[in-house]
């Protein structure tokens, strides 16, 4: 029980062996900084390779348990803490994308999938980057998109696309229309107020 008589509440996550320290930090940093920015309590096990996250309800909201964990999933995707800590912020949203639905259990189709959504020397990411405002993690069997929802749905149209063998040319195409799209928008959205 919480400090306030309402049953404490876990979740708990699952990372890589390789990012376990990068969720701990220099010194205990992230993980410190992780609780004082959320209220919530943060257990890293090392040997299980998990992430226990605790929430007492007297001292923190279900929504600082889910920006939490939002920000340890986007660690264990490949993100620097810098950028998993844009989650803190309300407008900031996670998506993670599963490239064996496109590969399969093809590892080659996995590698080639990866290779085209990374570009020559970071080429395509950076393009997709650029034009949405986001920042992406291509990490193991998954692509990470840190930004804002309508951002964020592009930059998964354009990844999906991708993955699914369409042109570069095709998808950069599709990024240039809309990010004009977005800039008209936003210019709207200026000129009303």
């Amino acid at each position: 029980m919480g400090e306030g008589g309402a049953p404490i509440v876990r979740d708990y996550v699952n990372v890589p062996s390789d990012r376990i320290g990068v969720i701990i930090g220099n010194k205990g940093m992230v993980k410190r900084e992780i609780e004082a920015r959320t209220g919530i309590k943060v257990y890293v096990d090392t040997s299980s390779c998990s992430v226990t996250l605790e929430l007492d309800p007297s001292k923190a909201t279900y929504e600082d348990l889910l920006k939490a964990k939002n920000v340890i999933l986007a660690i264990a995707h490949g993100f620097s803490p810098e950028r998993a800590f844009r989650l803190m912020d309300e407008d900031q949203i996670l998506d993670i994308i599963d490239l064996t639905q496109y590969a399969g259990s093809s590892r080659n189709a996995l590698t080639r999938i990866k290779g085209r959504i990374i570009g020559e020397k970071g080429k395509t990411r950076r393009i997709i980057e650029e034009h949405t405002g986001t920042y992406i993690s291509v990490y193991e069997n998954t692509v990470a998109i840190i930004g804002e929802y309508e951002r964020v749905r592009i930059a998964r149209h354009a990844i999906e696309m991708l993955a699914n063998g369409a042109q570069h040319r095709t998808v950069y195409s599709y990024l240039h229309r809309e990010a004009r799209r977005l800039k008209r928008e936003e210019f709207m959205l200026w000129r009303k107020y």
